[in-house]
């Protein structure tokens, strides 16, 4: 069951309409969703799937590296989402997401949006499959061997 901790959807989504730079990160699978609404004539919105930084520090640095046209960015919006990727579309979260790349008018920006969203979905998939077979987990308590 996903809802059994505090999580305000709505402010997430003002989040996402007012951040420049947003990392929505997913600790089950380690990775990061790495989005940067700046755009200027030459460059468009950047969308990445990337592996989870080790601090905001180091995903400030990486984005500045990655980004070498603009400036620091003024903040970076950190977006824990611990729950079903599925959940980031059934709650809105997605389509801010989209239509705040959507405003630059760069399709490309758009397409990686939704090459990025069925990426996740088949990280999730591989997970769980590596979850329920036992792949790279650890059984805490192991079956008794009677």
């Amino acid at each position: 069951m996903e809802g059994n901790f505090l999580f305000d959807i709505d402010q997430v989504i003002r989040n996402v309409s007012e951040a420049e730079v947003m990392s929505v990160f997913f600790p089950t699978f380690r990775r990061a969703l790495i989005v940067d609404t700046r755009a200027n004539d030459s460059v468009g919105p950047y969308v990445r799937l990337m592996p989870m930084a080790r601090s905001p520090q180091d995903r400030m640095r990486s984005i500045r590296r990655l980004r070498p046209q603009f400036p620091r960015p003024t903040n970076l919006t950190l977006i824990p989402w611990q729950r079903y990727v599925e959940s980031l579309v059934e709650s809105g979260v997605w389509d801010q997401i989209v239509d705040r790349i959507s405003q630059s008018g760069d399709g490309s920006a758009v397409t990686a949006c939704n090459e990025a969203l069925s990426e996740l979905r088949q990280m999730e998939r591989d997970e769980l499959v590596s979850a329920i077979t036992g792949r790279n987990y650890h059984t805490i308590w192991p079956a008794d061997s009677d």
